[in-house]
């Protein structure tokens, strides 16, 4: 993904451990070929599901004292956030990925927000619009389960839009994300790699089991057999926007322990990058102190 010299930062990594911004990194201007990666890798960390189960949990506490020490900074005016933008094909793990990674955290300072289908209300402003909308706050950490990709990835297969108009919104994604990063925000966007044949084991699980049936909708094997359509706007998404300032990771989906523990190692990296500080107190602690004790 990433080749060795890429603008990433070192400052979420500590010694003897991987980089996964920088090995999952789609690298900005080259070219991404999706079938040259395997969905089922282990590119880096725990090479077994007890290992992958047991680091996840172990980076909760970390986790968890980053975000307090980024909410805290933000009482006192630092206005960074993060942003972690899901996509990925039908059951590619985006909802599981919040329940178990997103769970490491402090709900109270999560923002998270699942994209369906536009509203007409929606429909009537920017494709842009209800993103901004949904944004997280200084302090907070925001979880989008699909996002603004829609409308260059539906839009594209479906062929919802002119092609000259879908070509100006890779564009206007850039500057946008651009913009959030110049205000503070992290943007941290995770594709989500699963392959045809574990979306079809996952598929007749949820068939199997009535108690599943309500997460199965017809219309995804109808959205399944334009598998190659949905890779090819992957792959032109992922490579016109990728960018120094918020750049694509690629994390293999095959295997759920991995995804949660990539994704939780990605978020732990740049939490570190960001060193938030608790803000020191405005007022004499010796005298509240002393008062306290009167």
């Amino acid at each position: 993904m990433a080749e060795k010299g890429s603008k990433s930062g070192t400052g979420g990594k500590k010694p003897g451990q991987p980089d996964l911004r920088r090995l999952l990194r789609v690298t900005p201007g080259k070219r991404l070929d999706l079938g040259s990666v395997a969905a089922d890798a282990v590119p880096a960390g725990p090479a077994k599901k007890a290992e992958g189960l047991a680091a996840t949990a172990a980076m909760a506490e970390e986790l968890a004292g980053l975000q307090e020490r980024l909410y805290a900074a933000s009482t006192a005016g630092d206005r960074r956030r993060v942003l972690l933008v899901l996509q990925g094909m039908d059951t590619s793990g985006k909802g599981g990925t919040v329940k178990h990674v997103i769970g490491l955290f402090n709900p109270s300072g999560c923002r998270i927000r699942a994209f369906k289908a536009p509203t007409r209300e929606e429909l009537n402003h920017p494709f842009l619009w209800r993103i901004m909308r949904a944004l997280p706050q200084p302090g907070e950490i925001g979880i989008f389960d699909r996002s603004h990709y829609e409308d260059v990835l539906i839009a594209r297969v479906h062929e919802l839009v002119p092609h000259r108009q879908l070509g100006r919104r890779y564009g206007q994604i850039n500057r946008f994300e651009q913009s959030l990063v110049e205000d503070g925000v992290s943007v941290v966007k995770v594709f989500l790699h699963i392959s045809p044949g574990q979306q079809r084991r996952r598929l007749l699980e949820r068939l199997d089991n009535p108690d599943k049936h309500w997460k199965f909708n017809p219309g995804d094997l109808d959205e399944r057999a334009l598998w190659p359509a949905y890779r090819t706007a992957y792959e032109i998404a992922l490579e016109r926007c990728s960018t120094d300032a918020a750049p694509w990771y690629v994390v293999p989906a095959d295997r759920k322990w991995y995804r949660d523990w990539a994704v939780s190692r990605l978020l732990l990296e740049h939490l570190r990058a960001l060193d938030p500080q608790y803000p020191k107190g405005d007022f004499d602690v010796a005298e509240c102190r002393r008062r306290l004790l009167a």
